[in-house]
C-alpha cells in the first residue's frame, strides 16, 4: 500500500567551502534559489504529508522564499552538526507521525532530484524492512593518496556507490538510529550510517548522478544546466 512520506530537509549549514556571502542554500539558481529547487520535487508530489525545514539560528533569509508560504512546510532550528539538525526535525514530527511512517531526508543544497528518482526511492524501498538511499554507482577510477597528495594505492571501483539522497526509513528506526550514534560521539555523515550502525543494511536504488549537491562555486553552473536541459525537454 502506498503511504504518505514526511521530509526532513536539514539546512542549518553555511557556505564555507563556496567562500560565498550567504549559505549555500539560498544562493540564486535559475529564477530560484537553491533550496527552493531542494523542496520543488516533495511539494509537487501528492503523498507527502508534510516538510520540515530545519533553520539555523537567526535565519532571516527563509521567510523570504515561496515554498515559506507553503501550509505543509513547517520550520525548526538545528543543531552544530548534520544529525543534530535532523534529530531536531524528527523531533518536530514526534506528534504527528506514526512510528512506522517513511520519513525522506533530502539534502538542502542538492537541487537537482527529479521526481522519476524520488517516485523510484519511494517504489523500491516502500515494502523494505530497513529502507533505503538513492546512489550512484562509482564509473572513475578512484585513487587514495599519502600525505604527499601522491596516489599511495588505486582502489577497486567494483561495488562501491556514491551515495545521495533522499534517504528513505522509518521513524522510530532513523530517530533510534541518530541518537544512538549521538549518544556514541559518533558524528556521521549521512542517514544510512546511522542506520547500519544498528546493525541493519540499506537497499540502494539507483539514482541519476545529476542529482548533485552544492559544494564548490563550480557546482553552481553545472546545476543550471541540468535544471535548464529538464525544462527544455
Amino acid at each position: 500500500m502506498e503511504s504518505r512520506f514526511w521530509v526532513v530537509v536539514p539546512a542549518a549549514g553555511s557556505a564555507r567551502r563556496m567562500g560565498a556571502t550567504v549559505p549555500k542554500q539560498y544562493l540564486p539558481l535559475a529564477g530560484r534559489t537553491v533550496i527552493e529547487w531542494s523542496l520543488a520535487p516533495f511539494l509537487a508530489h501528492a503523498r507527502t504529508a508534510a516538510v520540515v525545514v530545519v533553520l539555523a539560528d537567526q535565519d532571516q533569509r527563509w521567510v523570504q522564499t515561496s515554498a515559506a508560504g507553503d501550509p505543509r512546510v513547517v520550520t525548526t532550528s538545528g543543531g552544530v552538526e548534520r544529525m543534530d539538525s535532523v534529530l531536531a526535525g524528527l523531533r518536530a514530527l514526534q506528534d504527528r507521525a506514526a512510528p512506522n511512517d517513511w520519513m525522506l531526508v533530502h539534502d538542502a543544497a542538492r537541487p537537482c532530484l527529479s521526481g522519476i528518482d524520488l517516485d523510484r526511492l519511494l517504489t523500491e524501498v516502500n515494502d523494505d524492512a530497513v529502507g533505503g538511499l538513492l546512489a550512484a554507482p562509482v564509473v572513475d577510477t578512484l585513487k587514495r593518496a599519502d600525505d604527499s597528495e601522491r596516489v599511495s594505492q588505486t582502489v577497486p571501483r567494483e561495488k562501491l556507490w556514491r551515495a545521495l539522497t533522499p534517504q528513505m526509513f522509518r521513524y522510530d528506526l532513523l530517530r533510534r538510529a541518530i541518537e544512538n550514534a549521538r549518544t556514541r560521539g559518533v558524528a556521521v555523515t549521512d542517514e544510512a550510517q546511522a542506520v547500519e550502525a544498528l546493525g541493519f543494511q540499506p537497499k540502494l536504488v539507483a539514482g541519476d548522478s545529476d542529482n548533485i549537491k552544492i559544494t564548490l562555486p563550480e557546482d553552481l553552473p553545472r546545476a543550471e544546466r541540468i535544471l535548464k536541459s529538464r525544462s527544455a525537454t
